[in-house]
């Protein structure tokens, strides 16, 4: 374990996987609002190393926690029980779902983020990463498409675990959806000022997908922060937040995947 924080008591009891993992209780979790999980997110710490994210999430003045955090070596901690709502979310949505922490299996992943210039995550990491995946998804029957980025829940707040994280690695182990981006085309884009029946189109197949967003026929900065969530989670080569035509495809590709 990287980690140099003293754990808990790692024979204490707790739901969750049965995967090798330690136990360092958080106090930051409260009664689930709601039925079994149906959706699993994944975030990175977006600190300097895991002792310092361990220590804000156990930190009661914090008021931010999670179930689970991958350690760069591949060590797994479980810090709230699986059947316990752990503040992970924030303000988010997902297809009409407002209390995310509710409905979601939270699963932070140390790594510096964008701040600490996102660097690339382990081979071991993605490995652990990928074992805790399996396991949740398999034994609360969560779908694909429910497989999120905090990103994606929380579209101009939130970006990680960025557009270096390796989805489709995930995808080829079971876990996630995804699709192969598709490559750039000639075509008209839509971005930030356009209005009208083609930004309408973008915006309703965007909330099909799930995603959070008015249908105004705006392409305001709320549209604008959902394409770039898009972009972070299916088409990371360019994350600008214009729905040029290669988006527009792999959006297509990936509701064609729902239906």
């Amino acid at each position: 374990m990287s980690s140099d924080v003293t754990p808990s008591d790692p024979t204490v009891s707790q739901p969750g996987t049965r995967l090798p993992l330690t136990i360092m209780a958080s106090p930051n979790h409260g009664e689930r609002l709601g039925a079994v999980p149906t959706i699993l997110v994944l975030h990175y710490t977006g600190m300097p190393d895991g002792a310092s994210a361990l220590a804000w999430l156990c930190n009661p003045v914090s008021q931010v926690s999670c179930h689970y955090v991958v350690e760069q070596d591949g060590g797994i901690l479980q810090l709230v029980a699986e059947d316990r709502r752990a503040w992970h979310a924030g303000r988010s949505a997902w297809r009409g779902l407002t209390d995310l922490n509710s409905a979601s299996i939270g699963i932070e992943i140390v790594n510096a983020g964008h701040d600490g210039g996102l660097p690339d995550y382990p081979a071991a990491q993605i490995a652990a990463v990928t074992d805790l995946c399996r396991d949740i998804v398999a034994r609360y029957a969560i779908r694909p498409d429910n497989v999120l980025a905090h990103s994606d829940i929380a579209p101009g707040r939130k970006q990680d675990p960025g557009e270096r994280f390796p989805w489709s690695t995930l995808a080829e182990a079971g876990v996630g959806l995804w699709v192969l981006p598709r490559p750039a085309r000639s075509g008209p884009c839509l971005r930030i000022g356009d209005a009208g029946a083609p930004v309408e189109t973008i915006q309703r197949k965007l909330a099909a997908f799930g995603y959070g967003l008015p249908i105004t026929g705006s392409f305001d900065t709320a549209t604008e922060a959902v394409v770039r969530s898009l972009q972070l989670h299916f088409r990371p080569e360019r994350v600008d937040g214009v729905a040029d035509p290669a988006t527009l495809d792999t959006l297509d590709d990936l509701l064609a995947m729902l239906a």
